[in-house]
């Protein structure tokens, strides 16, 4: 089942597992890879935490005391922390920092799955981050899939 922001993931079936599809959005620059790696861990019987949120105003002020931000930022944060896997995408057409964020705080959980196409602007800072960490690293969403 896939949860998107801001649905409630509290009452899922726990003894399914939980994948959180991390990455670039960046206020909508990135293409919707999301959709395209929820439906492939759906099929899986996989449950999919998907920031992606379908009602996102690209106005609202990112500020802590904007409800809906704040809304946004702690669901991520929480399906993060419920997640057994985090797959994680940089699009190269990103800057990503929310993402190079994440990347950061949970480089040392086994969580982490990460795809960096050439091109991405970190790539270097990435590969190495993941190198140290010992993180599958991929070079295509194509090649995450084929090695899943």
């Amino acid at each position: 089942m896939q949860y998107k922001a801001p649905e409630n993931i509290a009452l899922r079936d726990r003894s399914t597992k939980a994948i959180f599809l991390a990455g670039s959005i960046e206020m909508g620059k990135a293409i919707d890879w999301q959709s395209n790696l929820a439906e492939f861990f759906e099929m899986k019987g996989y449950d999919v935490f998907n920031p992606r949120r379908d009602n996102w105003d690209s106005t609202w002020e990112q500020d802590y005391n904007n409800p809906q931000f704040s809304q946004q930022v702690r669901w991520e944060l929480n399906a993060l922390e419920q997640a057994d896997m985090i797959v994680m995408y940089f699009a190269p057409e990103t800057k990503s920092p929310i993402s190079l964020l994440e990347l950061g705080v949970y480089a040392k959980s086994s969580k982490m799955h990460v795809i960096c196409p050439d091109g991405f602007w970190r790539k270097g800072n990435v590969d190495i981050v993941c190198d140290v960490y010992n993180i599958p690293l991929y070079s295509s969403l194509q090649d995450f899939k084929r090695f899943f």
